[in-house]
């Protein structure tokens, strides 16, 4: 009976490791570690707009090193990860697993990331935009997948919510830094003013990123993958990595904005 009851308490000890392990399994999957690459960079192009824009250029080596540290990808992955363990049940890691272990599950993801790394150059998002919309109107079944997938992901809406409040986070960043006094309400009342046209730019560019990077896929491995997104391990995926990814983008805007006003700051002084 000892022996069996010793035996019992490894195994349970061991569960947690092997719950880690199939996280690492599905993130390799998803090839998170890329995503974050690819997020980095798009992060650091951004932040050189907000050096012309904001600190006309003079951002220095202050700027340069806060923002290497915001996007930093290990901190960037392990919020991803958090999000995995906390949203996916054990039955979710199975099918999750078993369908991006497959040949169309594989190429999905390579698919999605080489869309957004090219999606970046601005020429290559606005042929994408007028892409979609040059077909919006014809009786294209990739057209009609694509919205069926946004449907079905509530992509749209989530999209939206996440821009707006990386916006309410990154003037809050800004207030609290100092670089200029605004109140809770006036952040929120410039933040909601913003909402339709967040709304119309998000959608155009998702309907845009999705066309062109599921357009390769046969209608049969589309339909598929829309299947599978709306099944229970899909959308506890999905949601598992909405919520990792908003806190990873609400934590970053909130940390720009303190970096904008703190090197602008400086400047003055």
């Amino acid at each position: 009976m000892r022996a069996a009851l010793v035996s019992a308490a490894l195994s349970f000890a061991a569960l947690p490791a092997f719950a880690d392990a199939r996280i690492t399994v599905l993130m390799d999957l998803l090839k998170v570690s890329e995503v974050t690459e690819i997020l980095r960079a798009e992060g650091l192009e951004y932040v050189s707009e907000l050096d012309a824009d904001m600190l006309q250029g003079q951002g220095g080596d202050f700027f340069a090193v806060q923002t290497d540290q915001i996007y930093e990808t290990g901190r960037i992955a392990e919020t991803v990860r958090q999000a995995l363990e906390n949203g996916l049940s054990d039955a979710d890691l199975d099918a999750l697993i078993g369908w991006y272990s497959t040949g169309t599950g594989a190429r999905i993801v390579d698919l999605e990331n080489a869309a957004r790394s090219a999606i970046s150059d601005p020429a290559v998002e606005e042929a994408a935009r007028t892409g979609f919309e040059a077909r919006a109107d014809a009786d294209d079944p990739h057209v009609a997948l694509v919205r069926q997938f946004v449907e079905d992901n509530d992509l749209l809406t989530r999209n939206v919510s996440g821009a707006m409040t990386s916006n309410y986070r990154f003037f809050t960043g800004l207030a609290d830094g100092g670089f200029y006094e605004q109140s809770e309400e006036q952040i929120l009342a410039e933040v909601y003013a913003q909402r339709d046209e967040i709304r119309e730019d998000t959608e155009s560019w998702l309907n845009g990123y999705l066309l062109m990077a599921y357009q390769p896929l046969s209608l049969a491995e589309f339909e598929a993958y829309v299947a599978f997104s709306a099944s229970p391990a899909g959308q506890s995926l999905n949601a598992a990595l909405f919520d990792g990814f908003e806190t990873v983008y609400r934590d970053i805007s909130y940390a720009l904005g303190r970096a904008v006003a703190l090197s602008a700051r400086g400047n003055d002084i």
